[in-house]
């Protein structure tokens, strides 16, 4: 996969699949615009891999929930990198708790960060690509949560649903100026965010319990959003890419070890 030339806007980079489709977007040839909210040291610790990858590197610290905020850096990336040819709307933020009894600040903010997010990072991004005029990628990282209604994460649940339209009607939309839109569905993945969200303890018994018997590594999500901005994969639009290791397959017919036996 050769992204030669090619510059990115990666959201939520400073960490887990963010961090990975960064570096991996890098290592393909991108120069990578690192965006991040909180987690300073982290980011630009993501920025020195972009470097030790032979590419450029910038840091844009801002909250995707602000549209302004989120045109004010693509302006900038196109200022210190130029044009954007590749944006990946990663960034996303959950609190779980039933939705009867579920903080609404936090509950908003679910929403705020992980569906506006999203849709700021595609029209700023969009807006740049239509009026360089030379085509572009735009990925979406939705989940499983899109079409799986897990317990106690409605906002959440609902924010990646709403994902999903959206890049699909982009596609639609943005064919006309040769932008490509996809979606990736990364499973559970073994992140600083899941890890802080479910407890190490929970985590691992969930972990025996997938389908392909581990979490996903947050460098195999990545490869597959490399491989939908390649320029090779230039057919490739308003689709979605299911890395999740079997979680979305009727686990519950799984045929245990006692029924596998042959007599």
């Amino acid at each position: 996969m050769n992204l030669t030339g090619k510059v990115a806007f990666v959201s939520g980079a400073s960490r887990g699949i963010g961090r990975a489709i960064a570096s991996s977007l890098a290592q393909a040839g991108a120069d990578v615009a690192i965006n991040f909210n909180t987690h300073t040291e982290e980011a630009e610790h993501v920025a020195q891999l972009v470097v030790q990858a032979g590419r450029r590197a910038l840091l844009c610290q801002g909250d995707v929930a602000d549209l302004a905020a989120v045109e004010a850096m693509i302006a900038n990336v196109e200022l210190e990198l130029g044009s954007v040819d590749i944006a990946v709307a990663n960034a996303a933020y959950s609190d779980r708790a039933a939705f009867c009894e579920a903080d609404l600040e936090r509950f908003h903010r679910t929403v705020d960060v992980t569906m506006w997010g999203a849709f700021h990072v595609f029209r700023a991004a969009a807006r740049n690509m239509i009026r360089k005029g030379q085509g572009g990628a735009i990925v979406g990282i939705s989940s499983p949560h899109a079409f799986v209604p897990v317990a106690d994460s409605m906002a959440y649940n609902m924010a990646k649903a709403a994902l999903d339209q959206m890049a699909k009607t982009a596609a639609l939309e943005l064919a006309i100026h040769r932008i490509r839109v996809n979606l990736v569905y990364p499973g559970c993945t073994d992140t600083p965010g899941e890890r802080n969200l479910t407890g190490g303890e929970e985590l691992a018994k969930a972990e025996a319990k997938l389908v392909w018997g581990r979490l996903a590594r947050p460098d195999e999500i990545a490869r597959g959003v490399v491989f939908l901005c390649d320029p090779a994969s230039d057919y490739i639009t308003g689709s979605s890419l299911l890395i999740d290791g079997g979680f979305s397959l009727p686990w519950w017919t799984r045929r245990g070890p006692q029924s596998e036996k042959t007599t």
